[in-house]
């Protein structure tokens, strides 16, 4: 069982350095949650390291901007890595490989930046002509469901493509409603017996470069037993976590919160439910909290 607390201050001192997600923990996508910009800028006031992380598809510069047009303040953290961040050094080692590209065709950030570091932007092809897939998420963020993408991704399979997934989650929380994210179409295609590849949670490059991050924020090599990951995914922040032997809290008003608070709005943690979950997952977080305070 998860040790249950009401704060970040219980277990502060124990650890130099937090690996926090993003979505869920910090802000719902509609709104930044304050209790917790005061809990990690109370960390960094006392000397901590402070490492967003995130899965979201776009570079660290977008979602940095975003945090800023959410109010989430900067004093808050040190630096922020994503998993667009990794997937533009992908994009680059396949330099002169053309990409079938699954996802939102506005959102163009991720290939801006491959442009600006490369001096070359991405080739596109059809199925039919292209040397790998690049899945950024749902062409339809709001509408669409995996299974639409099952005809495409016969016709890829049948060429054996890889299928670069930019964002492991399979859903996000926008402002209380769950959505589907591009790691609920790379499951699909590894179904099929596609070979993926990750550049996220929970996986090991993203932690590489936050841990790099973070020795710069404190000038000094990073402990691993002083880190603390914090996240409200099992799958991904959880699993990241243990992998990378890091302690870890789970934040359960994430995309758990049903499973584990019920479906009353302000309902406590169900420590029951908790206890069941966690076996079930095979996974032990090293706390839980509710959300995200100081």
């Amino acid at each position: 069982m998860p040790r249950l607390i009401a704060g970040l201050s219980e277990i502060a001192n124990s650890y130099d350095v937090i690996l926090s997600d993003i979505w869920g923990v910090v802000h719902n996508g509609a709104a930044a949650f304050a209790g917790a910009a005061d809990a990690l800028g109370r960390f960094r006031t006392r000397g901590g390291a402070v490492v967003l992380i995130t899965n979201s598809p776009a570079p660290s510069r977008i979602v940095t901007a975003q945090l800023d047009d959410l109010g989430f303040p900067s004093s808050a953290y040190d630096a922020v890595v994503s998993s667009g961040d990794v997937t533009v050094s992908l994009l680059i080692e396949r330099r002169g490989q053309s990409l079938f590209h699954i996802g939102a065709p506005q959102e163009t950030g991720l290939f801006e930046e491959v442009a600006a570091r490369d001096g070359q932007a991405p080739r596109f092809a059809p199925i039919a002509n292209a040397d790998f897939v690049l899945c950024t998420g749902f062409i339809d963020f709001f509408s669409e469901t995996p299974e639409d993408y099952d005809e495409r991704l016969k016709l890829i399979f049948a060429r054996k493509l890889d299928f670069l997934c930019a964002n492991p989650d399979l859903v996000v929380e926008v402002d209380g409603v769950l959505s589907y994210c591009a790691g609920a179409i790379a499951e699909r295609y590894e179904r099929l017996g596609g070979n993926v590849i990750q550049a996220g949670k929970p996986f090991a490059p993203i932690y590489d470069r936050a841990l790099a991050l973070a020795g710069e924020a404190r000038g000094a090599p990073v402990e691993r037993s002083r880190v603390l990951a914090i996240g409200d995914a099992m799958r991904t922040d959880i699993r990241g976590a243990v992998k990378q032997g890091f302690d870890s809290i789970l934040v359960t008003s994430g995309i758990h919160r049903e499973a584990l608070h019920g479906e009353a709005e302000h309902a406590a943690i169900d420590a029951a439910a908790l206890r069941q979950f966690v076996q079930d997952f095979g996974l032990r977080p090293s706390a839980a909290i509710a959300k995200l305070v100081w």
